[in-house]
């Protein structure tokens, strides 16, 4: 007697390739500098305000919640809606404006120059100048990527490297490193989901350590970052 077995066919879901051209933008591999910005971490290490893992997860917390994650979150969305360069322009000195402290100003700017000049190169994008949020979100626009995977991704990123500043800065091994940004992970998604509908007046920042640290970072010596 013959015995067939039918073997069932799996269809794999096809990957839309906008996803990998965000995860390009937002790899550590992309040319922004990212890894030379502490974000006023060092100075709050130096300040003994961040000394272990269970510190450096609420600091970041906080920054992200309550300070430039969820400011440049608003950035991105309003960037986003930018229907020209002009208008672009005009969102950007608004966000230089915002800025507390020279440093955080100068991160955002060579950031954003850095992002511009090789995304415009490569995927042929209309990006003067901008912020770096300001940028990656009228980018996203021109690409037509999903916003609010466009936020979610930029704050792991973010995240990630003020995790991987942390481990040059203090005593934090790869595993406590990687925990620390995973349990910071619903962290960026309940961000992308609060900051939906936001609009400029709903940008301000409460994390007012981290922007101590960032103006008092400007006279660190010696230091190893450049915010």
């Amino acid at each position: 007697m013959i015995m067939t077995t039918d073997i069932p066919t799996i269809t794999a879901m096809p990957i839309d390739p906008k996803l990998l051209t965000l995860t390009q933008w937002l790899s550590p591999s992309f040319p922004v500098g990212a890894f030379a910005y502490s974000h006023g971490l060092e100075q709050a290490v130096r300040s003994d305000w961040v000394k272990d893992g269970g510190s450096l997860a609420a600091w970041l917390e906080d920054v992200a919640l309550y300070g430039s994650g969820h400011s440049d979150a608003i950035w991105i969305r309003l960037a986003y809606a930018c229907e020209d360069v002009a208008a672009v322009e005009a969102l950007n000195f608004k966000c230089r404006a915002y800025a507390p402290a020279f440093e955080r100003q100068r991160e955002a700017e060579r950031q954003g120059r850095a992002f511009a000049k090789v995304a415009s190169e490569v995927w042929t994008l209309t990006l003067p100048d901008l912020q770096f949020p300001v940028a990656l979100g009228f980018a996203a626009r021109q690409e037509d990527l999903d916003i609010e995977a466009v936020i979610t991704l930029y704050l792991q990123g973010f995240l990630g490297n003020l995790v991987a500043a942390a481990q040059r800065l203090m005593p934090l091994g790869q595993t406590d490193a990687q925990g620390i940004l995973a349990k910071l992970n619903p962290v960026c998604l309940d961000i992308a989901a609060q900051t939906q509908g936001k609009q400029l007046d709903d940008i301000s920042s409460t994390a007012f350590l981290s922007d101590i640290a960032a103006m008092r970072h400007e006279t660190l010596q010696p230091r190893i970052f450049q915010s």
